[in-house]
């Protein structure tokens, strides 16, 4: 049995380069970094948990909630096969259940804080918000897109973000869990217009300050999809 099931819905995906030196502090033992086009990202991505079960169970006031979070790409050669996977700086939830189990089975950075989402569909395009509270500001990420979804092309900058299916933790110096993600491929929506204002450094650390006053290199809307997380394994 899965651990989790649910659908992840409208994530709002901002994506920055940024140099190795800010990365090699997070790595989990027994991964590499993994790079588009040569490049070092970190994405910022804030969607919709929705229809949540927890092995098996829908847990009530736990069924549909917001997440952001911020990750970066990495890979693992298990016995000659490269798996690509994910590794979270740190996740917001407003569930303060949700950042205990997370944090205690699979060592995860997760954090409890107010959050709020909107999304508005127009006659001609669609707008997605997650906005939420830290040290007493408001912080958020809005997406202006069009209202049609698309493949996202083989080989695109969309598909290396999107295709990562392992997620990566890094418990000490010589130990890291790993833990499946399926979904199929996803359909991604044409952004038109974005608008973020995050504190970088009071969320995520000194190393990622500069992001504050920058703009991302790109930005994205994926649909989504039906997902599973699957039981964690240790790397050791």
């Amino acid at each position: 049995m899965s651990f989790l099931k649910a659908e992840w819905r409208r994530l709002a995906i901002a994506n920055y380069e940024v140099n190795e030196s800010d990365l090699i502090k997070h790595l989990p033992y027994g991964t590499e970094l993994d790079t588009w086009d040569g490049k070092h990202y970190v994405s910022l991505v804030g969607f919709m948990f929705v229809n949540t079960k927890m092995l098996g169970m829908k847990v009530p006031f736990h069924i549909n909630f917001e997440e952001v979070n911020l990750r970066f790409y990495v890979r693992y050669n298990d016995k000659g096969k490269w798996k690509r996977g994910v590794v979270f700086i740190k996740e917001l939830v407003p569930r303060r259940a949700l950042s205990i189990v997370a944090n205690t089975l699979y060592s995860e950075h997760y954090q409890t804080v107010k959050m709020s989402h909107e999304w508005i569909d127009n006659h001609t395009n669609m707008i997605t918000k997650y906005e939420w509270e830290h040290n007493n500001d408001q912080h958020h990420i809005s997406l202006t897109s069009e209202k049609e979804a698309k493949p996202i092309p083989t080989g695109s900058e969309e598909e290396f973000i999107t295709e990562h299916y392992w997620g990566y933790t890094k418990v000490n110096e010589s130990k890291t869990y790993e833990y499946e993600v399926t979904h199929p491929k996803w359909d991604c929506y044409k952004v038109l217009d974005h608008d973020i204002r995050i504190d970088f450094g009071s969320l995520y650390g000194a190393e990622f300050s500069k992001l504050t006053s920058r703009e991302p290199d790109s930005v994205m809307l994926a649909e989504g999809s039906l997902i599973t997380v699957e039981n964690k394994r240790i790397i050791k």
